[in-house]
């Protein structure tokens, strides 16, 4: 029986057409990388299970379509996702100069608060490069991203892409869970004193709504 998970993160690749977006997912996933894989059509996704510190965290991760005639249907699919890896390839600038379109289409459609690491793949291929590594850099300081050079065929740092991109999602969930608990907290405190003064004030009370009574938490959020 599959373990109850404590978290549900959607996250999305993007980026254009053959970059090797399939292959990071297949990879990270099943570890499986196909050389002749056929281009996505519409939207592929996948799961794995990533335990966090002492929680258990279901990555759910969209394959998204590269070609520009699935660029509509694709775009909904940003919605509810916390993280993306936005792919390009080094050997084929081209991929390299969508960035900035991908980025922003990914601003338009996805969250404010979305988690995005830059990606250039294909690192094996270091005789066909045509994007050095300052320059994957560089756009990944002026736009303020995670930046990492991976390889699918060689299984070089595809996990490590993965799992910066979840850890950082479940460090700003966890941020927010933890500021939500600490307003609870002090709404039960003032919900307190309110009482208290009444009860001085020597007022009959015939019934108290605890706050506190009505916060309940979920064994497996999306977020």
């Amino acid at each position: 029986m599959e373990e109850e998970c404590d978290y549900l993160f959607k996250a999305v690749l993007i980026g254009d057409s053959a970059v090797g977006k399939s292959n990071l997912l297949s990879r990270f996933a099943r570890d499986e990388f196909c050389l002749e894989s056929k281009p996505t059509i519409g939207v592929e996704f996948a799961y794995r299970n990533i335990r966090v510190a002492d929680k258990l965290i279901k990555a759910q991760i969209w394959d998204t379509a590269g070609q520009e005639r699935f660029r509509a249907i694709t775009s909904s699919y940003y919605r509810g996702a916390m993280g993306a890896l936005l792919v390009y390839d080094i050997t084929r600038r081209s991929t390299f100069e969508s960035l900035r379109k991908w980025l922003k289409e990914l601003r338009e459609f996805g969250s404010r608060e979305m988690v995005v690491v830059l990606v250039g793949n294909k690192s094996d291929l270091t005789h066909s490069r045509e994007v050095s590594l300052e320059d994957g850099q560089t756009l990944a300081q002026l736009e303020d991203l995670s930046f990492m050079e991976t390889s699918a065929k060689e299984n070089s740092n595809v996990e490590d892409a993965f799992l910066q991109m979840i850890n950082r999602i479940y460090d700003l969930t966890s941020h927010k869970t933890l500021t939500l608990d600490t307003k609870l907290s002090d709404d039960d405190e003032k919900s307190s004193s309110i009482n208290v003064e009444t009860l001085n004030g020597n007022k009959e009370i015939i019934c108290i709504d605890e706050v506190s009574a009505t916060k309940q938490t979920s064994r497996c959020c999306s977020y």
